[in-house]
Protein backbone atom coordinates (compact mmCIF):
# COMPACT_ATOMS: atom_id res chain seq x y z
CA UNK A 1 0.00 0.00 0.00
CA UNK A 2 1.01 3.82 -1.03
CA UNK A 3 -0.62 6.37 0.66
CA UNK A 4 0.18 10.19 -0.38
CA UNK A 5 0.22 12.17 2.77
CA UNK A 6 0.16 16.44 2.15
CA UNK A 7 1.61 18.51 4.18
CA UNK A 8 4.05 15.61 5.32
CA UNK A 9 6.54 18.49 6.83
CA UNK A 10 4.70 19.74 9.35
CA UNK A 11 4.41 18.11 12.65
CA UNK A 12 1.54 16.50 11.66
CA UNK A 13 2.05 15.21 8.30
CA UNK A 14 5.73 13.81 10.32
CA UNK A 15 3.84 12.42 12.68
CA UNK A 16 1.10 10.93 10.30
CA UNK A 17 4.29 9.68 8.31
CA UNK A 18 5.96 7.85 11.43
CA UNK A 19 2.52 6.07 12.05
CA UNK A 20 2.21 4.92 8.39
CA UNK A 21 5.70 3.92 8.26
CA UNK A 22 5.51 1.65 11.85
CA UNK A 23 2.76 0.09 9.66
CA UNK A 24 4.80 -0.53 7.06
CA UNK A 25 3.11 1.65 4.83
CA UNK A 26 5.25 3.45 2.25
CA UNK A 27 4.85 6.91 2.43
CA UNK A 28 4.83 9.28 -0.53
CA UNK A 29 5.39 13.03 0.86
CA UNK A 30 4.41 15.56 -0.79
CA UNK A 31 6.59 18.72 -0.36
CA UNK A 32 6.06 22.05 -1.61
CA UNK A 33 9.91 22.48 -2.30
CA UNK A 34 12.38 20.00 -3.27
CA UNK A 35 14.80 21.21 -0.53
CA UNK A 36 12.34 20.31 2.47
CA UNK A 37 12.80 16.94 1.26
CA UNK A 38 15.63 15.46 4.22
CA UNK A 39 12.22 16.59 6.87
CA UNK A 40 10.01 14.11 4.96
CA UNK A 41 12.52 10.76 4.63
CA UNK A 42 13.51 11.70 8.25
CA UNK A 43 10.01 10.86 9.49
CA UNK A 44 9.80 7.83 7.69
CA UNK A 45 8.85 8.79 3.38
CA UNK A 46 9.86 6.70 1.07
CA UNK A 47 9.63 8.81 -1.90
CA UNK A 48 8.71 12.33 -2.60
CA UNK A 49 6.61 14.72 -4.81
CA UNK A 50 6.92 18.18 -4.89
CA UNK A 51 3.47 19.72 -4.48
CA UNK A 52 2.24 22.82 -5.15
CA UNK A 53 -1.10 23.10 -3.26
CA UNK A 54 -1.99 26.64 -3.91
CA UNK A 55 -1.69 26.29 -8.35
CA UNK A 56 -2.16 22.63 -8.37
CA UNK A 57 0.87 21.90 -9.91
CA UNK A 58 2.63 18.38 -9.48
CA UNK A 59 -0.99 16.79 -7.62
CA UNK A 60 -1.57 15.14 -10.66
CA UNK A 61 2.09 12.82 -10.13
CA UNK A 62 1.62 13.20 -6.68
CA UNK A 63 -2.00 10.83 -6.08
CA UNK A 64 -0.81 8.80 -9.25
CA UNK A 65 -0.54 4.83 -8.39
CA UNK A 66 -1.11 5.57 -4.53
CA UNK A 67 -4.26 3.93 -2.43
CA UNK A 68 -5.30 6.57 0.15
CA UNK A 69 -4.14 10.45 0.70
CA UNK A 70 -4.19 11.93 4.53
CA UNK A 71 -4.29 15.60 3.55
CA UNK A 72 -3.68 18.31 6.42
CA UNK A 73 -3.87 22.05 5.10
CA UNK A 74 -1.14 24.48 5.81
CA UNK A 75 -1.95 26.21 9.43
CA UNK A 76 -4.80 28.99 8.96
CA UNK A 77 -4.63 29.14 5.18
CA UNK A 78 -6.88 31.25 3.79
CA UNK A 79 -7.74 29.59 0.78
CA UNK A 80 -8.32 25.91 2.45
CA UNK A 81 -11.32 24.76 1.35
CA UNK A 82 -10.13 25.87 -2.27
CA UNK A 83 -7.33 23.43 -1.64
CA UNK A 84 -9.37 20.37 -0.06
CA UNK A 85 -11.52 21.06 -3.36
CA UNK A 86 -8.42 20.83 -5.10
CA UNK A 87 -6.80 17.51 -4.07
CA UNK A 88 -10.09 15.89 -3.58
CA UNK A 89 -11.03 16.22 -6.83
CA UNK A 90 -7.59 15.16 -8.20
CA UNK A 91 -7.19 12.00 -5.70
CA UNK A 92 -11.30 11.25 -7.35
CA UNK A 93 -9.97 11.12 -10.42
CA UNK A 94 -7.21 9.08 -10.14
CA UNK A 95 -8.95 6.23 -8.24
CA UNK A 96 -7.73 7.15 -4.91
CA UNK A 97 -9.47 4.01 -2.92
CA UNK A 98 -8.96 6.17 0.68
CA UNK A 99 -8.67 9.85 1.92
CA UNK A 100 -8.79 10.93 5.24
CA UNK A 101 -9.20 14.66 5.58
CA UNK A 102 -7.79 16.40 8.99
CA UNK A 103 -10.10 19.12 10.19
CA UNK A 104 -10.61 20.62 13.89
CA UNK A 105 -12.70 19.81 16.88
CA UNK A 106 -16.33 21.70 16.10
CA UNK A 107 -15.30 23.11 12.42
CA UNK A 108 -19.07 25.24 12.81
CA UNK A 109 -18.28 27.43 15.81
CA UNK A 110 -18.96 30.77 14.10
CA UNK A 111 -16.56 32.44 16.55
CA UNK A 112 -13.19 30.80 14.91
CA UNK A 113 -13.22 31.77 10.92
CA UNK A 114 -10.21 29.53 10.55
CA UNK A 115 -12.44 26.93 11.83
CA UNK A 116 -15.12 27.78 9.40
CA UNK A 117 -12.65 27.21 6.92
CA UNK A 118 -12.40 23.42 7.73
CA UNK A 119 -16.27 23.13 7.60
CA UNK A 120 -16.32 24.02 4.10
CA UNK A 121 -13.51 22.39 3.28
CA UNK A 122 -14.94 19.18 4.79
CA UNK A 123 -18.25 20.20 2.62
CA UNK A 124 -15.64 19.94 -0.46
CA UNK A 125 -13.80 16.88 0.12
CA UNK A 126 -17.31 15.01 0.99
CA UNK A 127 -18.96 16.52 -2.63
CA UNK A 128 -15.74 14.97 -4.61
CA UNK A 129 -15.50 11.80 -2.43
CA UNK A 130 -18.20 11.04 -0.43
CA UNK A 131 -16.63 8.17 1.26
CA UNK A 132 -13.92 10.28 2.77
CA UNK A 133 -12.88 9.60 6.28
CA UNK A 134 -13.02 13.08 8.06
CA UNK A 135 -10.67 13.41 11.33
CA UNK A 136 -11.51 16.32 13.76
CA UNK A 137 -8.62 16.40 17.00
CA UNK A 138 -8.71 18.96 20.03
CA UNK A 139 -5.84 20.83 19.99
CA UNK A 140 -2.62 18.93 20.85
CA UNK A 141 -0.74 18.21 24.02
CA UNK A 142 2.78 18.64 22.44
CA UNK A 143 1.77 22.61 22.00
CA UNK A 144 2.43 23.23 25.63
CA UNK A 145 5.51 20.27 26.42
CA UNK A 146 8.28 23.02 25.71
CA UNK A 147 7.03 25.72 27.65
CA UNK A 148 6.20 23.36 30.36
CA UNK A 149 9.62 22.03 30.54
CA UNK A 150 10.50 26.01 30.97
CA UNK A 151 8.50 26.41 33.47
CA UNK A 152 6.42 28.89 32.05
CA UNK A 153 2.57 28.78 30.54
CA UNK A 154 1.66 31.74 28.92
CA UNK A 155 -1.48 31.89 26.68
CA UNK A 156 -3.31 34.67 25.54
CA UNK A 157 -6.90 33.29 26.78
CA UNK A 158 -8.33 32.56 30.31
CA UNK A 159 -6.36 30.03 32.17
CA UNK A 160 -9.45 28.63 33.70
CA UNK A 161 -11.57 27.65 30.26
CA UNK A 162 -11.48 23.54 30.23
CA UNK A 163 -9.14 21.73 27.21
CA UNK A 164 -9.71 18.26 26.37
CA UNK A 165 -6.39 18.43 24.45
CA UNK A 166 -5.10 15.04 22.70
CA UNK A 167 -1.85 13.77 22.04
CA UNK A 168 -0.89 14.31 18.43
CA UNK A 169 0.26 10.68 18.06
CA UNK A 170 -2.84 9.31 19.34
CA UNK A 171 -4.28 11.35 16.52
CA UNK A 172 -1.57 9.76 13.73
CA UNK A 173 -2.14 6.44 14.96
CA UNK A 174 -6.10 6.50 14.33
CA UNK A 175 -4.64 8.24 10.84
CA UNK A 176 -3.26 5.33 9.95
CA UNK A 177 -5.53 2.96 11.11
CA UNK A 178 -8.87 4.70 9.47
CA UNK A 179 -6.41 4.39 6.12
CA UNK A 180 -5.63 0.87 6.21
CA UNK A 181 -8.54 -0.74 7.32
CA UNK A 182 -12.43 -1.15 6.20
CA UNK A 183 -15.07 0.04 8.13
CA UNK A 184 -14.31 3.58 8.17
CA UNK A 185 -15.17 5.21 4.55
CA UNK A 186 -18.00 7.86 4.97
CA UNK A 187 -17.49 8.57 8.91
CA UNK A 188 -16.74 11.68 10.89
CA UNK A 189 -14.23 11.54 13.73
CA UNK A 190 -13.90 13.37 17.01
CA UNK A 191 -10.62 12.84 18.22
CA UNK A 192 -10.41 14.47 21.80
CA UNK A 193 -8.33 13.64 24.48
CA UNK A 194 -9.40 11.79 27.96
CA UNK A 195 -9.67 14.04 30.16
CA UNK A 196 -10.66 18.37 30.34
CA UNK A 197 -7.98 20.29 31.97
CA UNK A 198 -7.26 24.01 31.78
CA UNK A 199 -3.93 25.70 31.48
CA UNK A 200 -3.85 26.48 35.32
CA UNK A 201 -4.59 22.56 36.11
CA UNK A 202 -1.99 22.15 33.15
CA UNK A 203 0.71 23.73 35.18
CA UNK A 204 -0.25 22.00 38.49
CA UNK A 205 -0.28 18.74 36.65
CA UNK A 206 3.77 19.27 34.93
CA UNK A 207 4.64 21.24 38.54
CA UNK A 208 3.75 17.55 40.00
CA UNK A 209 5.26 15.12 36.71
CA UNK A 210 8.31 17.45 35.44
CA UNK A 211 9.76 17.96 39.62
CA UNK A 212 10.30 22.12 39.30
CA UNK A 213 7.50 24.60 39.20
CA UNK A 214 5.64 25.48 36.36
CA UNK A 215 3.78 28.25 36.64
CA UNK A 216 0.49 29.82 34.83
CA UNK A 217 0.53 32.71 33.11
CA UNK A 218 -1.96 35.13 30.94
CA UNK A 219 -0.57 37.31 28.98
CA UNK A 220 -2.84 40.20 26.71
CA UNK A 221 -4.29 40.05 23.57
CA UNK A 222 -2.20 43.03 22.55
CA UNK A 223 1.14 41.65 23.81
CA UNK A 224 0.31 38.39 21.88
CA UNK A 225 -0.55 40.69 18.73
CA UNK A 226 2.72 42.44 18.94
CA UNK A 227 5.06 39.99 19.96
CA UNK A 228 4.49 36.39 19.06
CA UNK A 229 2.04 36.99 16.70
CA UNK A 230 3.67 40.20 14.84
CA UNK A 231 5.22 37.81 11.81
CA UNK A 232 1.80 36.31 10.83
CA UNK A 233 -0.36 37.74 7.75
CA UNK A 234 -3.02 40.48 8.83
CA UNK A 235 -5.44 37.75 8.12
CA UNK A 236 -3.86 34.88 10.19
CA UNK A 237 -2.92 37.19 13.09
CA UNK A 238 -7.12 38.33 13.11
CA UNK A 239 -8.48 35.07 13.04
CA UNK A 240 -5.95 33.35 15.90
CA UNK A 241 -7.12 36.39 18.44
CA UNK A 242 -10.54 35.64 17.12
CA UNK A 243 -9.46 31.98 18.72
CA UNK A 244 -8.29 33.04 21.67
CA UNK A 245 -11.42 35.29 22.58
CA UNK A 246 -13.81 32.45 22.06
CA UNK A 247 -10.91 29.88 24.26
CA UNK A 248 -11.89 32.69 26.78
CA UNK A 249 -15.78 32.20 26.32
CA UNK A 250 -15.92 28.34 26.50
CA UNK A 251 -11.94 26.91 26.50
CA UNK A 252 -11.94 23.98 23.60
CA UNK A 253 -13.96 20.52 24.55
CA UNK A 254 -14.55 17.70 23.15
CA UNK A 255 -15.91 13.95 24.29
CA UNK A 256 -13.22 11.68 24.47
CA UNK A 257 -14.99 7.72 23.82
CA UNK A 258 -14.19 8.31 19.92
CA UNK A 259 -10.76 8.08 20.63
CA UNK A 260 -10.32 5.65 23.02
CA UNK A 261 -12.43 3.00 21.21
CA UNK A 262 -10.28 3.82 17.74
CA UNK A 263 -7.59 3.32 19.63
CA UNK A 264 -8.42 0.22 21.62
CA UNK A 265 -6.92 1.18 24.82
CA UNK A 266 -6.29 4.24 26.76
CA UNK A 267 -5.67 8.10 24.92
CA UNK A 268 -2.31 9.31 26.25
CA UNK A 269 -2.62 12.05 28.83
CA UNK A 270 -1.14 15.29 29.56
CA UNK A 271 0.97 13.28 32.24
CA UNK A 272 2.13 10.94 30.27
CA UNK A 273 3.20 13.04 27.66
CA UNK A 274 5.18 15.44 30.43
CA UNK A 275 6.43 12.02 31.66
CA UNK A 276 8.02 10.62 28.30
CA UNK A 277 9.23 14.53 27.96
CA UNK A 278 11.04 14.59 31.15
CA UNK A 279 14.99 14.76 31.09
Amino acid sequence: MIVLVIGATGKTGRAVTRALASHGIAVRAAVRSADRQNTAYAAGAQSISVVDLESGAGLAEGVDGVDGVYHVAPNVHPDEAAIADRVATAAASAGVRRFVFHSVLHPDDASMPHHLRKAEAERQVRAALPGATVLRPAAYHQNLVDAARSGRLAVPYSLDSPFTNVDLDDVAEVAALVLTRHGHEGVTYELAGPEALSVRDQAVVATDVLGHRVTAEHVSLESWATGPGSNLPEQARAHLLAMFTAYDRHGLVGEGDTLHRLLGREPRTWADLLRAAAP
